[in-house]
């Protein structure tokens, strides 16, 4: 019996929506705006349905035969590789580990970043490119670059509280000017994900966001050695306290932690980047991580169902923010 799995969190001007994939049916998404009820329970079984009955999780599809990758997946499958509109089912239909930030398996991870920007293993990409500052905190400002179509999707994917565009141009030189304001500046190109998700909870007034990035920019656009290719941009900061909805965001209880069996329900209240913030019917806020819900198979469930998943504290701690291409950074995200 075929099944939707949820393939993640997507991110357009109008909000976030949770995206879903199926065999046969393809794709779709289902709109999480604030007060919307969101409850599902993880399936194990690939021969259990995904009851999609809600407007956040399908419909379910008619029965029918199941294929051999479609049968390798009782669990918590692999995405594949998505570019653009184009998706590519993994062809092994592989499960990755439940606590597993990417829902990669290894071959398709492999696949995604063998032509990826992000890898700087696609250099030829002909489409103008925005080099960016990005609010996430006090002290939290990074550099960075997304394809200039995008129209600032990628700030919304990383939970950019605030952000100003530096300058606009052809992909190699966005990426000499990131790295000239990495070496320049001292600005770096991530963040450790506690040090945004704490910052988010209290962040300072827009003008004070506003100031910083202001000074900021006035630094960089003043710096020798930025590509000529490069049209600086004047500094317009851009805010998303009303798209996150930041004003009914609360200390999380804690987050979330997705199993076989396992329900999650309650009201959306705000949503920052893969995070969903959810009250649920005992009266907590819970932070749900759809980077670790895409893969799993899901059935509707009561809107007033218990949350039966761990919920785990969360974490306070901040680390230090990594330099610019340092030896031991993070991988970047696959799409710019």
């Amino acid at each position: 019996m075929t099944q939707w799995r949820c393939a993640g969190l997507r991110w357009a001007a109008s909000g976030p929506a949770l995206a879903w994939h199926h065999p046969v049916h393809g794709n779709r998404v289902s709109p999480l705006p604030p007060g919307h009820p969101l409850a599902f329970t993880v399936v194990s079984d690939a021969d259990a349905a995904a009851g999609p009955r809600t407007a956040a999780v399908p419909a379910t599809a008619p029965r029918g035969r199941r294929s051999e990758r479609e049968a390798a997946a009782t669990g918590r499958g692999c995405v594949g590789v998505r570019r653009g509109a184009r998706h590519t089912p993994c062809p092994a239909g592989a499960e990755v580990p439940v606590s597993a930030v990417s829902a990669r398996c290894p071959d398709c991870a492999r696949l995604d970043r063998s032509y990826s920007v992000a890898a700087d293993t696609r250099t030829d990409d002909p489409r103008p490119y925005d080099v960016y500052l990005a609010w996430f905190g006090p002290d939290l400002i990074k550099v960075g670059i997304t394809a200039s179509e995008r129209e600032g999707a990628r700030l919304l994917e990383q939970a950019a509280l605030s952000y100003t565009l530096l300058g606009r141009g052809p992909l190699m030189a966005a990426r000499r000017a990131e790295a000239v304001l990495g070496a320049a500046l001292g600005v770096p190109d991530r963040f450790p994900y506690a040090a945004k998700r704490a910052a988010r909870e209290a962040p300072p007034p827009q003008r004070e966001r506003a100031a910083q990035l202001a000074a900021l920019h006035a630094r960089a656009t003043a710096l020798g050695g930025l590509p000529e290719s490069l049209t600086l941009c004047p500094c317009a900061p851009v805010h998303h306290d009303a798209v996150f909805h930041l004003d009914r965001l609360r200390p999380a209880h804690g987050v979330i932690r997705l199993g076989p069996g396992r329900t999650v329900a309650g009201r959306v209240e705000a949503a920052a980047g893969p995070d969903v913030y959810l009250t649920d019917s005992a009266g907590r806020t819970l932070l749900l991580d759809t980077r670790h819900l895409a893969g799993w198979p899901l059935a509707a469930a009561p809107a007033d169902a218990a949350t039966t998943a761990e919920v785990a504290a969360p974490a306070r701690e901040a680390a230090e923010p990594q330099a610019l291409f340092s030896s031991s950074a993070i991988s970047a995200p696959t799409d710019a």
